[in-house]
C-alpha cells in the first residue's frame, strides 16, 4: 500500500535526506521549510524522480496555528497521513546568562510544541489509515545538556519525555511513536564546527567518523517502516559510539 509521509524541516540536511530516502521506500512526501524554498524544491525534484509525488508547504512551526494547518494541507495534498516525521529545528549557540525568555520559548515552540501540535493532529489520519509512524528528530544533547544551548538541549529532551508518553497514548491505535538521537552528522548546521574543530570531533567518536545524513535518514525510514511496527516508545542512538547506554 502506498503510504504518505510528512516530513517538517525537510528542505535541508538531515530533513531532506530523510524525505529522499522515503521516497526511495515507495513513500509520497509533503515537506515543510521556513524560508529556503528553492532547496525544497530541489528535494521535491529528487523524490519526483524516484517515481513518488512531492508537495512542498511553508510554515512558520513557531506559530502553532501553522502547524496545525501544515498537518491538514499535507493530509489534503496527498490523500491521507500515514507517517510524520517532526525534524524541524534550529541550533542557537548563546550563554545561558545571556539567553533572553524570547529566545527559550520560540526554541520550545519550535523543537518541542510544535511536534505535540502536528503529533496530535496527526493521529486522527493515522487512525483512520490502520497505520501510524511518528519519529521526533531529538539530538544528543538531549542526553548530554549543551552549556551553550541550554534551550536547546531542553527542546530536545522534552521530545524524548513527549515521544513516550504519546507512544504509550496511541498504542491502543495500532500507531508508533519513536525518538532519534542524531550526534555529529556533516550538514549545514555542523559545518563551523567541524571546519574549526574537526579533528577532535573526530577523535572522540569511537568510529573515527561524523554521519552522513543518509546514515541517520535510514534508521528514521526503518522506524517509519512496516517492520518496525513492534517499536515503541524507544530512543535510538546514532552517535557513532559517541555516547552509549
Amino acid at each position: 500500500m502506498k503510504r504518505c509521509a510528512l516530513v517538517t524541516g525537510g528542505s535541508r540536511g538531515i530533513g531532506a535526506a530523510i524525505a529522499v530516502k522515503l521516497a526511495a521506500r515507495g513513500c509520497d512526501v509533503a515537506l515543510s521549510y521556513r524560508t529556503q524554498r528553492t532547496a525544497a524544491e530541489e528535494v521535491a525534484a529528487a523524490i519526483q524522480r524516484l517515481g513518488c509525488r512531492a508537495f512542498i508547504l511553508q510554515a512558520d512551526l513557531a506559530d502553532l496555528d501553522q502547524g496545525r494547518d501544515l498537518i491538514h494541507e499535507a493530509a489534503e495534498g496527498l490523500g491521507g497521513l500515514h507517517i510524520l516525521v517532526n525534524n524541524a529545528g534550529y541550533v542557537q549557540r548563546i550563554p545561558w546568562e545571556e539567553l533572553s525568555l524570547e529566545d527559550w520559548e520560540r526554541m520550545l515552540r519550535v523543537g518541542l510544541t510544535s511536534a505535540f501540535i502536528l503529533s496530535r493532529y496527526a493521529v486522527p489520519y493515522m487512525r483512520e489509515a490502520k497505520f501510524g509512524r511518528i519519529v521526533n528528530i531529538s539530538s544528543l544533547r538531549a542526553l548530554t545538556g549543551s552549556a551553550h544551548g541550554v534551550h536547546y538541549a531542553a527542546a530536545k529532551a522534552g521530545l524524548l519525555g513527549l515521544t513516550k508518553s504519546l507512544a504509550l497514548a496511541v498504542a491502543p491505535l495500532g500507531i508508533t511513536v519513536n525518538a532519534v538521537c542524531p550526534g555529529f552528522v556533516a550538514t549545514e548546521i555542523n559545518l563551523e564546527a567541524l571546519a574549526t574543530r574537526g579533528d577532535e570531533i573526530r577523535s572522540q567518536i569511537p568510529l573515527g567518523r561524523v554521519a552522513s545524513p543518509e546514515e541517520i535518514a535510514s534508521v528514521i525510514a526503518f522506524l517509519c517502516s512496516e517492520e518496525a511496527g513492534y517499536v515503541t516508545g524507544e530512543t535510538v542512538s546514532a552517535n557513532g559510539g559517541l555516547r552509549m547506554g
